[in-house]
């Protein structure tokens, strides 16, 4: 079967790093459960071979299991793990990274009425669906090339190309899409997600991001919460969390400079949030942390 071939596949060429040689190709493998991770899910197909993966966005829980793909077309946080594994039967998925440059060559290829028409509503950022058998057929030739690295400069470039239009051709294909069009209401809040990424620690009005985002702000708020499940304040205060978290790996002594730096200026209203948002208060966590690590 397709689904045993990848699993063998995943199994053998898995590293600690998750990197393959083949560009844009992750391989993920946990051998244990493994406790809620913070992380960022953006701009990715993946793929489960094997356990089940679960995740959630705000306030949703999702899951997904062998043979179903999730596809991610903005970078969202998200708390995420493999929720069944073991050394016997390791958590075993398959990740590629996703160009929007790549997705529009695609659908430029493809014929007029070869694809039905866009609505104009905002499609979820986050999505997941089983995979068809063309598209896990698919997806194995391309993990198939890491046996054979003579053709991967060739081959490579064409089969990511066919997933892509199997993508977009399927349930998900509307996500896809938006993602290839420059001036999609996907396009728009990608990039007001990126702004409110790259300036987490600032204040700001969500008018003003909706001004760079080119949309009334009513559309952008809606919008907004249709792809990533939040408000932009919500969506803000996540990054900031992440960020913090990170920090405290690497300072566990310093948490009230911790807070400032990611734009607390409450330590109350920081332990107060970072205790909702993981478990535990900053103190706690930092141990915690530390001792893991």
């Amino acid at each position: 079967m397709v689904l045993d071939e990848l699993r063998d596949l995943l199994n053998r060429h898995a590293r600690p790093d998750l990197r393959t040689s083949i560009e844009d190709v992750l391989i993920f493998k946990a051998e244990h459960p493994q406790p809620p991770t913070p992380t960022t899910y953006g701009k990715v197909l993946a793929v489960v071979a094997q356990g089940v993966k679960r995740f959630a966005l705000g306030d949703t829980v999702y899951e997904y299991r062998e043979g179903q793909y999730l596809v991610a077309s903005v970078d969202l946080p998200v708390t995420a793990h493999f929720a069944k594994a073991s050394p016997e039967l390791p958590g075993l998925g398959v990740g590629l990274t996703l160009h929007p440059a790549t997705v529009a060559e695609v659908l430029l290829q493809a014929a007029p009425g070869d694809l039905p028409e866009l609505g104009d509503d905002a499609p979820p950022g986050l999505a997941v669906s089983t995979a068809s058998a063309e598209l896990l057929d698919a997806v194995v030739r391309l993990v198939r090339l890491l046996d054979r690295p003579q053709d991967i400069a060739v081959l490579a470039p064409l089969i990511k190309r066919e997933i892509l239009w199997r993508l977009i051709t399927s349930d998900q294909g509307p996500v896809i899409r938006q993602f290839g069009l420059p001036d999609s209401s996907l396009s728009h809040i990608a990039r007001a997600v990126q702004w409110i990424r790259d300036h987490y620690a600032q204040p700001f009005r969500v008018e003003d991001v909706a001004k760079l985002a080119g949309m009334s702000v009513s559309a952008f708020h809606r919008s907004f919460h249709a792809i990533t499940a939040m408000s932009p304040i919500q969506f803000q205060k996540q990054i900031r969390l992440q960020q913090a978290r990170l920090q405290l790996a690497a300072a566990p002594a310093d948490i009230a400079a911790v807070g400032r730096r990611v734009g607390y200026d409450s330590p109350s209203q920081f332990s107060r949030e970072y205790r909702r948002q993981f478990g535990a208060s900053p103190s706690q966590d930092a141990m915690r942390l530390r001792a893991t690590s």
